[in-house]
């Protein structure tokens, strides 16, 4: 059993340079594998106490066959790659890092929503092929006239929330667990009202719980000069329902930043359909926050190795 190593199951980031800070700071080493599979998680990461992980599937299968492991943090929030309940039945404990990129997911949610709203990406591709007509780009409507919806308002929807504010748009916020809508200039709603009241709709819940959430029957429900946004995680939307409902003129436009197969494969109808933004999982992401990203992660593995309280435990032992 190895107790000095912080192993990082798999990365794509393109340096180690702040694990390797932290390790060096707390007397740590660090090993980096590039496991794909459960077999190749099975394979290499054998004999090794805490892991980092990115996207390698850690299974019941997995967590059997890996004694030794007893910590696993994963880079990011959502742990959809995680069985969190094998974890537990294993004696693993979990965690990952939810804070480290709240104001860069909600601000591209923000981004999208003023580039849709206002037809930006529209305009610009009328102009540079040679048209000067603004027409193209109405209805348009004043944004203290509109309603903006909020799905999960945990710390990525309040960050939303405070940037739309100064709109002077009504606010509806619909969550699972109904105290976290706690903001005075936010509108408790239940999902049927937000689906059908909101003229711009942001997702911000976790896959776990919202799966398949924006199905082609909710999607059915929303005005049809709605726009929808998704910066959260694929899968809660069904994209071929997005797709149809786009071209089909019953939605206005949509902002997707993360689709259920990544990457976007090549046949997917959203590259095709009208009034789309889409962006490569790309949120979360500013210098700063991929540094806290990297930094957080592997200084809770280290608080693990030494015996230290963790900071972002998900489950209990």
């Amino acid at each position: 059993m190895d107790n000095r190593t912080i192993a990082v199951s798999d990365c794509d980031h393109l340096n180690m340079n702040e694990e390797e800070k932290v390790c060096q700071n707390n007397g740590l080493n660090l090993k980096l594998f590039q496991c794909r599979t459960e077999d190749d998680l099975i394979r290499e990461l054998n004999g090794y106490t805490a892991v980092i992980n990115q996207y390698a599937p850690f299974t019941e299968r997995v967590f059997a066959a890996l004694p030794d492991l007893k910590f696993l943090v994963r880079y990011g929030v959502g742990m959809n790659n995680v069985d969190i309940g094998a974890a537990t039945r294993h004696g693993v404990a979990v965690s990952n890092v939810p804070d480290y990129g709240v104001q860069e997911v909600a601000s591209h949610a923000f981004a999208m929503m003023m580039a849709l709203t206002r037809r930006i990406t529209q305009m610009d591709a009328s102009v540079k092929s040679g048209r000067w007509d603004y027409s193209e780009g109405i209805p348009i409507f004043r944004f203290r006239e509109q309603t903006v919806g909020i799905v999960g308002l945990g710390r990525i929807g309040h960050c939303f929330a405070q940037l739309v504010q100064p709109l002077g748009c009504r606010i509806l916020a619909y969550d699972l667990r109904p105290e976290r809508v706690n903001l005075d200039f936010v509108q408790k709603a239940d999902f049927d009202t937000l689906i059908s009241e909101s003229d711009v709709i942001s997702i911000h819940s976790n896959l776990e719980t919202s799966s398949n959430l924006f199905n082609r029957d909710v999607l059915g429900r929303m005005k049809k000069t709605a726009y929808l946004i998704n910066v959260s995680r694929g899968g809660i939307i069904d994209e071929d329902a997005l797709a149809d409902a786009l071209n089909a003129g019953n939605l206005a436009g949509a902002g997707i930043d993360v689709v259920q197969t990544e990457p976007l494969p090549a046949e997917s109808p959203l590259r095709n359909a009208r009034n789309i933004i889409l962006s490569p999982h790309i949120a979360w992401y500013s210098e700063q926050s991929s540094l806290d990203l990297k930094t957080k992660a592997a200084e809770e593995a280290a608080r693990f190795l030494l015996g230290k309280p963790l900071h972002y435990q998900l489950n209990q032992l």
